[in-house]
């Protein structure tokens, strides 16, 4: 029987839930970039702002691992494909650190500026995540006694100001977590081998500045 032209692709889109784009998104991650990813919890089907995890205080709805958990991040297609293939609805999480970027997160408007202040600058930026309520800004991994002894020399350091470091997390596009969708605000660059990214000094003094500045230093969503 002749095949009909996108016959086959829509039907694949039903059987994987409508999930094909996080599918192929999830396996670029993995895949082409080796970035270490698992699916998240998913919001609740019946309350979508809470999380679907036992936690009733949750503050990452739907935007975190529970089962499998963090170390069960893999690069592994077969693994990561019948995850999403199963699993079409879970937010794509990726393990931060270790070979994978990190991030430095703020809340949206304060994280705006401080791209405006980078790019200002001339300073180089990579891909940003961004959910309606905060803006990650991905970055090279560093460890923690890097990170201490960048933060330990700044006279102050925002609340509002969050590390996706080595053990963390961080939801990536395409995913609809609790806080709402997840996109790229940066997008990596087509057909990139693996996306390049910043040290965390220069992001960090920027964020501290624009914060300080701003006046923003409660933590936010």
């Amino acid at each position: 029987m002749r095949e009909i032209p996108g016959k086959r692709r829509r039907l694949l889109s039903r059987r994987n839930g409508g999930g094909s784009e996080k599918v192929d998104a999830a396996l670029t991650y993995a895949t082409r970039w080796r970035w270490p990813i698992l699916p998240g919890v998913a919001a609740d089907a019946q309350a979508p702002a809470r999380c679907a995890c036992p936690d009733p205080e949750c503050t990452v709805p739907g935007a975190h691992p529970f089962d499998p958990g963090l170390l069960a991040a893999t690069t592994d297609e077969r693994m990561v494909r019948w995850w999403w293939t199963n699993r079409p609805s879970a937010p794509i999480v990726l393990a931060t650190g270790g070979h994978a970027p990190c991030a430095v997160s703020l809340p949206a408007r304060a994280a705006s500026r401080a791209l405006e202040v980078v790019e200002g600058k001339g300073l180089r930026l990579g891909p940003v995540v961004a959910s309606p309520h905060r803006w990650a800004i991905l970055v090279a991994p560093y460890s923690l006694e890097r990170l201490g002894e960048l933060l330990y020399a700044k006279d102050f350091v925002p609340g509002a100001l969050r590390f996706h470091g080595e053990g963390g997390y961080l939801a990536l596009p395409p995913s609809a977590t609790g806080h709402g969708e997840i996109h790229w605000e940066r997008a990596p660059l087509p057909g990139s081998a693996s996306p390049w990214v910043p040290d965390v000094e220069a992001v960090v003094d920027v964020a501290v500045d624009v914060l300080t500045r701003t006046g923003v230093s409660a933590p936010e969503l």
